[in-house]
C-alpha cells in the first residue's frame, strides 16, 4: 500500500464534510480527497436508476485516476441506493453511510424517533429494514426535508439560513401523529449536521440529534489499521462541475483541511 494513497470521501455536495470532520479527528495524518458531485446535486430528487448509474460511473473514474486506499460514500441517499453496486464493481474497500436508526432507538426515552432525510432516502426499503431490525416497538416518524440540503450548501458559502426552511422541517415531524413526543431525531443526510445549531433551536430543548459520522470514522480506522500514511501535498477538494460559486466555499473547505480545489476532467 502506497503511504500517500488517499482516503476518498464522496458526496453529492458538501454534506460529507460532516463525516470528514470526524475522520480528521480519528486519522489526522491521512491524506484525503473530498469529492463533491455538485454537477449532480441534488440527489434526493433523482430516481434510483439515475443515482446508481451516476455514482458507479463517477467512483469508477475517480478510483482509476486517484488510486484511493478506501472509498467512503459519505451520502445517505447514494449509499442506500448504490452501495452494493459500487462494491460489486470496485476492488477497493467501500464504507457506506446509513441512517443512524440503531443508536437513536437505543437513546430515545419517549420511544418516538424523528427521521429527517432526502425524499430518495426516506422512501428506501433499506430504511424499512433498519426500522424493523433496530426500532421494533418504537415509533419512527419520517419526513423528506430536501430543502435542508440547499440550506446547508448555502450556509457553507457564507449565506444566512432561511428560518422558514428549518421551521418546515420541524413541522414536518412535529405535525405527524405522535410528533409532539419526539425526543430523538436521526439526521439521515450528511448535509443536515451542518445545520445542527439551527435544528436544535427549531426543535427546542429535550431533543437529541443522532447521525452516523463518528461510526463511519471508526469503521475507516478499523479498515486501515496498521497502514502507513504520508501526505505529500495539500488535501484536495474535487468537484464535478465548474461553478462560479465554488470560490465562496474555500474558507469552509480550508476549515476541514482541504487547501486545494480542482474540477474533475
Amino acid at each position: 500500500m502506497d503511504a500517500a494513497a488517499p482516503l476518498l470521501l464522496f458526496d453529492s455536495g458538501v454534506g460529507g464534510l460532516s463525516v470528514l470532520g470526524e475522520v480528521r479527528k480519528a486519522l489526522p495524518q491521512a491524506p484525503v480527497i473530498y469529492a463533491a458531485d455538485n454537477g449532480g446535486l441534488p440527489y434526493g430528487t433523482k430516481s434510483e436508476a439515475e443515482i446508481a448509474a451516476r455514482v458507479c460511473g463517477l467512483l469508477g473514474r475517480m478510483s482509476e485516476r486517484f488510486r484511493p486506499r478506501l472509498i467512503c460514500i459519505a451520502c445517505n441517499t447514494a449509499s442506500t441506493i448504490a452501495l452494493a453496486m459500487v462494491r460489486d464493481v470496485l476492488a477497493v474497500p467501500i464504507v457506506g453511510t446509513v441512517p443512524a436508526i440503531k443508536p437513536a432507538a437505543e437513546q430515545t426515552r419517549s420511544g418516538v424517533i424523528g427521521l429527517l432525510g432526502t425524499a430518495a432516502t426516506v422512501r428506501q426499503g433499506y430504511v424499512d429494514r433498519l426500522e424493523a431490525e433496530f426500532a421494533a416497538g418504537k415509533s419512527l416518524l419520517r419526513f423528506a426535508a430536501s430543502e435542508l440540503v440547499g440550506a446547508a450548501e448555502a450556509k457553507l458559502r457564507g449565506a444566512p439560513v432561511d428560518p422558514a426552511i428549518i421551521s418546515r422541517a420541524v413541522a414536518g415531524l412535529r405535525n405527524q401523529p405522535g410528533g409532539a413526543q419526539i425526543d430523538t431525531v436521526v439526521l439521515a443526510c450528511t448535509h443536515f449536521p451542518l445545520l445542527l445549531d439551527e435544528l436544535t433551536a427549531g426543535f427546542g430543548p429535550g431533543v437529541q440529534f443522532v447521525d452516523g459520522a463518528a461510526g463511519i470514522a471508526r469503521r475507516i480506522v478499523h479498515l486501515t489499521q496498521g497502514q502507513d500514511f504520508a501526505r505529500h501535498g495539500p488535501d484536495l477538494a474535487l468537484f464535478t462541475r465548474d461553478d462560479p460559486t465554488l470560490p465562496a466555499l474555500q474558507p469552509a473547505l480550508a476549515r476541514y483541511g482541504l487547501d486545494r480545489m480542482e474540477v474533475l476532467q
